[in-house]
């Protein structure tokens, strides 16, 4: 029997008009907009975690409040259980926020000082008449705060944000969302602004909830390592646009967009012998406003070539089953890759080499002969 797609994305678009200085104006020069989201499609299934990678400013954390509608789409089309919600207005998007929540980055800035957990906690609840009295209400937030391991929830009900650490104002912001009981969550790096120590903790958290209530989550993340962790499948985002998408393994262990190679060779490995060859690309990130014709990544791509990187919108090309990558030449760049890395490598040795016989022939000092012997030492791993 195939999966429940819970949320279905086609071709979705999201374009910030940039504000024109006063010259451009009175010139009525042509309108600008920063490219946001760009043709992005991907599906959600039931009780599954996709997902979204990408250096910042890719448009990670735009697509999730797309998903939500706390961002109207310029185009394109999101499917909630089969159901339309891009262009929903009024009593119907209301409605629709009830089944679908958020969890933001920053527990310091997304619960209001003000508030005290149960109110923050209830507001939901509230807002979508939940309850008929504060004793309901106070239940369910307390139901809520115990599901996010806040226990006993009576010794944070009445407290204030700053009475809380990091990581447990973290929790009331995932104890927010459960309280209605979503059928989908947008989690937009939710440890990214605590402790490593406590990272773990709330990552479990969203796994032991994701397989008691079944939630699919949209996983916003720029670290691999904890997507790796959380995903069921990943979706690669550059400059406004997925560049590869597939199975968690079959990304970490197989890419095939050059962009894919550089990020997950950026991963810090913790074993100091181990030597790892990084993946180059060129340059700076592309401006969003002034988006590269043709491919979105030619101009930092050591494979691009000219007359197809630099003219034509790539293909979108299966490798595998379920394994998507737009390239011109997704097939072909792990071959290509291991090829240039091989030109890479002799090219280093002989640098190196070439560096020894330069100081050995003019040793100025012991100081010169003791950094020789050390970089020996360090590249002989």
């Amino acid at each position: 029997m195939p999966e429940k797609v819970v949320i279905n994305v086609k071709n979705l678009k999201k374009y910030f008009p940039v504000r024109m200085g006063l010259m451009s104006s009175l010139a009525k020069g042509e309108k600008k907009f920063v490219h946001a989201v760009d043709n992005v499609s991907f599906d959600i299934k039931q009780g599954e975690v996709y997902s979204l990678v990408g250096e910042s400013g890719c448009g990670k954390t735009t697509t999730g409040r797309l998903l939500t509608r706390l961002e109207d789409p310029t185009s394109g089309h999101i499917y909630f259980h089969k159901k339309d919600i891009a262009n929903l207005k009024g009593k119907e998007l209301k409605a629709f926020r009830r089944n679908v929540q958020m969890i933001f980055q920053d527990p310091y800035e997304s619960l209001n000082p003000r508030l005290t957990v149960f109110a923050t906690v209830a507001e939901p609840l509230i807002v979508h008449h939940v309850g008929d009295t504060i004793d309901e209400r106070e239940d369910l937030a307390a139901k809520a705060l115990e599901a996010a391991e806040l226990k006993p929830a009576s010794e944070y009900l009445h407290r204030y944000p700053h009475e809380l650490s990091g990581g447990q104002r973290q929790r009331v912001a995932i104890a927010r969302a459960l309280v209605l009981r979503p059928e989908f969550i947008v989690a937009d790096e939710p440890v990214s602004m605590l402790d490593v120590s406590i990272r773990s903790g709330i990552l479990n958290l969203l796994l032991e909830l994701r397989e008691k209530y079944g939630i699919p989550y949209l996983f916003i993340t720029h670290d691999l390592s904890v997507a790796r962790y959380m995903s069921d499948r990943i979706g690669v985002m550059y400059l406004g646009t997925l560049v590869e998408t597939g199975d968690t393994e079959k990304i970490i262990n197989n890419p095939h967009h050059p962009y894919t190679r550089a990020l997950l060779s950026s991963v810090p490995v913790p074993d100091p012998y181990y030597k790892r060859q990084r993946k180059k690309i060129k340059g700076d990130l592309p401006s969003p406003i002034d988006v590269p014709k043709g491919c979105r990544f030619h101009p930092r791509c050591i494979f691009a070539k000219k007359g197809i990187c630099d003219a034509k919108d790539p293909p979108i090309i299966e490798v595998e089953s379920g394994h998507i990558v737009k390239c011109h030449f997704a097939k072909d760049i792990p071959a290509m890759d291991e090829t240039a890395e091989e030109t890479l490598e002799e090219n280093m040795e002989l640098g190196d080499e070439l560096l020894r016989e330069v100081m050995r022939s003019s040793p100025s000092d012991e100081e010169s002969m003791e950094k020789i012997e050390q970089y020996e030492h360090e590249t002989s791993f």
